[in-house]
């Protein structure tokens, strides 16, 4: 991160919010869209995704009848508040890398009583929008919020550096991630949760399941998830001045049964050029540009993965039907 720089608001109820801003400069965004356009396959990262338009357009995906891991993991916190709450315990700083708008953790925060609260998203306005109504809604809660490319080492905003330190990340966000990159993420998360005393992670993983299943909840009938998929093309435009036209691209989305993982692509409707700066980019038709991938695992397999990380498993919950699981592992003091 090339800059940052903190602040200090208040809300309608005059409850302090604290701000950290670690935003990526422009020049990260062309660098990683420049870098993707020259690969081969051509890629663009998922995180990317999160300007204002495509997080509310992701909340939009969330309320699909299709797309069943939000309400599913909804459901297996309400159902299972009591334990999830003797298991994090309270007083502790929660942390939420990508907390979009912090819907999630609402569930939890009046039980929890956390010490702090600190919401990471790299979408700088909609974080802070989000934390100010978290802040309006719970005036008893000190709120820090830090605009971060969380996917990247980062040192943690110094907030209640003594304090007991529980990660929530919930949405099967890691799932973004290829498997070992996925370890290379849980390793910094162990280590900002690493402290005087014993940290926690309380993180939703899909699960494996029919592929019929799987390919709808990408594939919504309202068509949000093309519009999201699309969107990543409009902020690009926007930001670098760029000549990505949404409509040259299909948005399609399948499951790999081989990887285990879900497939999001742009696909280039007719040969046509890209112009970025001075760069210029060839597509054939039906050429492909790779947006995201959404790894599902097994309960066994995924606490294979924590455990590289150094992560102990402690407690897994799963809803009737097998479709999601939300996990608590803690990580050992320094």
């Amino acid at each position: 991160m090339t800059s940052s720089s903190s602040s200090c608001t208040q809300n309608k109820n005059d409850n302090p919010i604290y701000f950290y801003d670690y935003h990526p400069a422009q020049a990260d965004l062309l660098d990683e869209v420049i870098k993707g356009m020259k690969a081969s396959p051509r890629v663009l990262a998922p995180k990317f995704f999160y300007d204002e338009t495509g997080s509310k357009l992701f909340d939009a995906i969330c309320k699909t009848k299709e797309y069943y891991p939000t309400r599913t993991e909804i459901d297996i916190i309400k159902n299972n508040l009591d334990d999830i709450t003797k298991h994090i315990g309270d007083d502790c700083l929660l942390i939420e890398p990508g907390s979009g708008s912090s819907e999630k953790v609402r569930l939890m925060l009046d039980s929890i009583n956390p010490k702090a609260y600190m919401p990471m998203d790299i979408s700088k306005d909609y974080l802070r929008m989000a934390a100010e109504d978290i802040a309006s809604e719970y005036p008893w809660l000190e709120v820090h919020a830090a605009c971060v490319d969380y996917t990247q080492p980062f040192a943690l905003p110094p907030c209640h550096t003594h304090a007991r330190k529980v990660a929530f990340f919930p949405g099967s966000s890691i799932g973004n991630f290829d498997p070992e990159h996925a370890v290379d993420f849980l390793n910094h998360l162990a280590q900002m949760l690493r402290g005087e005393k014993e940290g926690g992670l309380l993180i939703g993983v899909d699960l494996k399941k029919d592929k019929q299943r799987l390919d709808a909840a990408y594939n919504d009938s309202d068509g949000y998830t093309a519009a999201f998929n699309q969107n990543l093309l409009n902020r690009i435009s926007t930001e670098l001045d760029a000549g990505f036209d949404p409509d040259n691209f299909s948005h399609r989305a399948f499951y790999n049964e081989e990887l285990g993982r879900i497939e999001m692509h742009l696909i280039s409707n007719e040969a046509h050029t890209v112009s970025i700066g001075e760069h210029h980019f060839k597509f054939e038709k039906d050429q492909s540009i790779h947006t995201e991938s959404s790894y599902k695992y097994t309960i066994e397999e995924f606490q294979a993965l924590a455990k590289k990380a150094g992560f102990v498993p402690v407690k897994v919950w799963t809803d009737p039907n097998k479709l999601f699981s939300v996990h608590y592992f803690k990580i050992q003091s320094a």
